[in-house]
């Protein structure tokens, strides 16, 4: 399973020319791949004016990454500030090479530090999606500071976990360890897609990365925006459960 990671630095909470932006970027690349991905509140940054950017699922961003996966005959995840009963959501939407919503998940963990809890809904469950016969499980940013969140998912058995961030320069040492400790914690590939460049609080390095099941990394990208793809062989997942099955140990305390 091939999966491209879209690197890039937005420009401020102007969805227009970051749609723009996008189309341009891809225009110029050889896209070959099965699931593209994008960072965290893709076409916005990290604005914490929910009310302002948030949008139902006939706004721009659910029609521009719909046609996108259609005309690209592609999936693709990205980060949309969703609006649902008059709640606001940092959320991850998957869409299937029909352009059609095969799931969307709802952020469980709102980063308290920065008020993000404030402005936003926290979600109150997991998501898993699926491709082809392979599933995997969705997380944004901050989620991954809490593994249980990613248990859940590896006790599901999730061959992939993806999780989308906007996550800064001070603190993307963390940010590695993390995707390298659950990885080995499920015994699965996961691939953690960053932003680039600045938004008017943080400098973000990238370190977009794909770490396989036994916590290496395949790939770590620099700090200039990155459209890499790297070919995921699921097969291993399979594999390293069967000579380590550490999953059908777990005992909770």
């Amino acid at each position: 399973m091939k999966i491209t990671i879209f690197q890039y630095s937005p420009l401020w909470c102007d969805k227009i020319l970051n749609i723009e932006k996008i189309v341009n970027i891809l225009d110029s690349i050889n896209l070959k791949t099965d699931i593209l991905v994008f960072p965290e509140m893709t076409l916005t940054g990290f604005t914490m004016d929910s009310s302002k950017h948030s949008e139902k699922l006939d706004g721009l961003s659910f029609a521009f990454f719909s046609q996108l996966a259609k005309r690209e005959r592609i999936n693709v995840l990205s980060g949309i500030i969703f609006e649902e009963r008059k709640k606001y959501f940092n959320s991850l939407f998957h869409f299937g090479k029909d352009g059609k919503i095969i799931s969307g998940y709802k952020k469980i963990h709102p980063f308290s530090p920065s008020g993000e809890n404030l402005y936003y809904t926290a979600g109150n469950k997991p998501v898993i999606s699926k491709y082809r016969n392979f599933t995997f499980g969705l997380s944004i940013c901050y989620d991954l500071r809490f593994p249980e969140l990613f248990r859940f998912y590896g006790k599901k058995r999730c061959d992939v976990i993806f999780c989308i961030a906007n996550w800064p320069e001070r603190r993307i040492e963390q940010w590695k360890i993390l995707l390298q400790a659950r990885a080995i914690e499920n015994q699965c590939f996961v691939v953690g897609v960053n932003r680039n460049g600045r938004d008017q609080l943080y400098y973000y390095p990238g370190c977009s990365a794909v770490v396989d099941p036994m916590g290496n990394f395949l790939f770590l990208a620099a700090e200039k925006e990155n459209f890499s793809t790297i070919d995921l062989d699921l097969k291993l997942v399979k594999s390293i459960r069967e000579k380590l099955p550490f999953l059908k140990d777990i005992k909770l305390i």
